[in-house]
């Protein structure tokens, strides 16, 4: 605990990727107090056709009580 999957566009290098996850894993264990072992971070690339009905629909739209920040919308 926790688990973080990011989805997003393929395109991504994995050196930006491996960086994405180091980062959100430091911030994770050091907002929450987690411990590194616990920590996972997964990264799934999404095609910019399927984004609407794999991800915006199911994660997104359906669960807008759940997004702490919501798309088009500054923090």
């Amino acid at each position: 605990m926790p688990h973080i999957v990011v989805k997003l566009w393929p395109g991504k290098s994995e050196q930006q990727k491996q960086e994405l996850a180091e980062a959100l894993s430091r911030d994770v264990i050091r907002i929450l107090g987690s411990k590194e072992r616990s920590v996972s971070v997964g990264i799934e690339e999404i095609a910019p056709d399927d984004w609407h009905d794999e991800v915006y629909n199911p994660d997104i739209s359906a669960k807008q009580a759940l997004l702490y920040k919501k798309p088009g919308y500054s923090m």
